[in-house]
């Protein structure tokens, strides 16, 4: 996606949007509610049409060639529809039969579900799953047609843990086995160890986009160390001190060296000066600090 817009009302949902994924990979699209991941999702289909620049999938358009984008993507609503008054069998037969499956849709139905663990519910009327087993059933019917790109939507969007958890070790699955994954969430934990792309959003814009390790080298190219004492005003000292690039204290310290090295060197000096430590931590970036990073600076630029 190259220098995407689109506009609902006087709503720009997305404003100058790039994007670029990787074969074999999953990208997480990250922000809050509103910021513009389930439009991109829809551009990518060719569900939506950008008002302004270009987007290509599989190198087609999908504004002109949607049909063929769209046998090749498998996609996954944030409020995925299914058809409560059918079996989990019945729908997935009819979404085989969409796709033109032929003679292949049983063991391909059968074989999806059991990916999802839902094989025992498929003679079920839908609706008397619960809300894990839609996701599931969702799931299991946009892999059916064996798509190279998977889209999803909040796929763990009022799953409890264990169904989330669950869901996310599936879409892992699904990315060793070749697909490409692009996945929306506002969660940052749900993106922590499953992205090896991360695109941060914000009002229909790109802030920020990578590697985790590239963006946490980018924000933190130094080591991170927590530090706590009885009396936390005396670590204090440190700021400013040779080798702290930056020294924050909201409770306990967190304080950001050059080099990894200087560490037992300044617990002595703090130790020498009479301050009682009880906390000493390397600390590596988790995706919300970068997160919550990236959002920070952007107010600063736009202030």
């Amino acid at each position: 996606m190259r220098s995407v817009s689109r506009s609902f009302g006087d709503v720009r949902a997305l404003d100058s949007f790039d994007l670029v994924v990787p074969r074999q990979s999953i990208t997480v699209l990250l922000g809050p509610n509103g910021a513009g991941k389930t439009t991109a999702v829809r551009m990518i289909t060719g569900a939506l049409d950008p008002h302004s620049g270009s987007v290509a999938v599989f190198g087609l358009d999908p504004a002109v060639e949607g049909e063929d984008v769209r046998r090749r993507c498998g996609v996954v609503s944030a409020k995925p529809a299914l058809y409560d008054r059918l079996s989990g069998w019945d729908n997935l037969s009819y979404a085989a039969e969409l796709y033109g499956l032929g003679r292949h849709a049983h063991d391909r139905i059968r074989a999806a579900a059991a990916r999802f663990g839902i094989e025992h519910a498929l003679d079920q009327q839908v609706g008397g799953y619960s809300t894990g087993m839609k996701t599931r059933l969702a799931l299991s019917r946009s892999v059916l047609h064996e798509p190279e790109l998977l889209l999803f939507d909040e796929p763990t969007s009022g799953l409890d843990p264990e169904s989330s958890h669950a869901v996310l070790e599936l879409i892992k699955e699904m990315r060793r086995d070749g697909s490409t994954v692009v996945m929306c969430t506002h969660l940052l934990l749900e993106a922590e160890g499953l992205a090896e792309q991360v695109v941060v959003l914000d009002r229909g814009t790109d802030l920020i986009s990578g590697t985790p390790s590239e963006l946490t080298s980018r924000y933190w190219p130094g080591v991170v160390v927590k530090l706590d004492a009885e009396d936390r005003a005396s670590l204090d000292r440190l700021d400013g001190h040779p080798g702290v690039l930056t020294y924050q204290r909201d409770g306990i310290a967190t304080v950001q060296l050059d080099d990894v090295a200087q560490l037992p060197d300044l617990v002595a000096e703090l130790v020498a000066a009479g301050v009682r430590l009880t906390r000493v931590e390397p600390h590596q970036p988790t995706l919300e600090d970068l997160y919550f990073a990236v959002r920070a600076e952007h107010r600063e630029d736009a202030a």
